[in-house]
């Protein structure tokens, strides 16, 4: 169990001045004390009394900390006892099985929402990604855990226009957009991943049942189709509930290949690592 000594020396300050409302920010810090460790499976936490004096808020925003931990099963809210962390078990780590396999375990296990889907002019930026000038099938879907129904991700899709009838809002609620997009013969031959960090503005925020200013990662996909870039897909998520895995062979850890880091400073120069 952690002491309050060693939570003090480790976790990060709250303040008003960080734009983020004090509660969240408070959760952050004790969900991140317990994501390294600092704070052990089935240890307690410091009492609501030692939180206050520590961060310097009020008890109404410890609880509601600590009731939003509870809420996403962080810890387990003893009454008249205390909080204490919850084990978890490893998600998303998996034994065999391909990508495709965990795909359709994810489907198995959640639910989505098509909130949009329409023809639509895309930002400069797909636009510019795809080399479509013109109107592409642009679609907006939540995915949903399927017993709680929390928020999970928002994904964001910008398709040719030719697929609109095979990709109706009944047919992405019902099947992976992977499987949809292979019906219509549609064959991948590469993917390419960007991963980037942002803030969750007001719709975001909404969608994933966040505070505004909470950070995000953002995953955008590029998919090519015999060499020519053919759809985007961005995903957001929150690192509270979603972790990003990454699997390399021995021969892409060789070479390098499937893995780098674009630095946006010097960017004139073109510099990449």
């Amino acid at each position: 169990m952690a002491t309050m000594q060693e939570v003090s020396d480790k976790a990060g300050p709250v303040s008003t001045d960080a734009g983020v409302p004090l509660h969240r920010q408070l959760f952050l810090v004790l969900h991140d004390e317990i994501a390294r460790g600092v704070l052990s499976p089935g240890g307690a936490l410091p009492t609501e009394q030692a939180l206050c004096d520590q961060f310097g808020v009020s008890r109404i925003t410890v609880r509601r900390a600590l009731a939003d931990l509870a809420e996403q099963g962080y810890i387990e809210r003893r009454q008249g006892v205390g909080s204490f962390v919850r084990p978890r078990a490893p998600s998303g780590a998996t034994t065999g099985g391909s990508y495709l396999d965990g795909l359709r375990r994810v489907q198995f296990e959640t639910k989505v929402e098509v909130l949009e889907r329409d023809l639509r002019t895309p930002p400069a930026a797909v636009a510019a990604a795809l080399g479509a000038p013109g109107e592409v099938l642009h679609v907006l879907r939540v995915r949903r855990e399927r017993r709680t129904r929390e928020p999970l991700m928002v994904t964001e899709a910008w398709l040719p226009a030719d697929l609109a009838d095979a990709l109706t809002a009944a047919a992405l609620r019902r099947e992976p957009l992977y499987e949809l997009l292979a019906a219509a013969g549609v064959a991948v031959d590469r993917m390419q991943h960007e991963i980037t960090a942002e803030i969750a503005g007001p719709r975001t925020a909404r969608l994933l049942d966040t505070a505004i200013g909470s950070p995000l990662l953002r995953i955008n996909r590029l998919a090519f189709v015999a060499g020519l870039p053919h759809h985007q897909l961005s995903i957001l998520l929150s690192p509270n509930r979603s972790r990003v895995l990454m699997s390399q062979s021995a021969a892409e850890l060789e070479t390098g290949e499937a893995f780098a880091v674009a630095h946006d400073v010097g960017r004139e120069s073109g510099h990449r690592r």
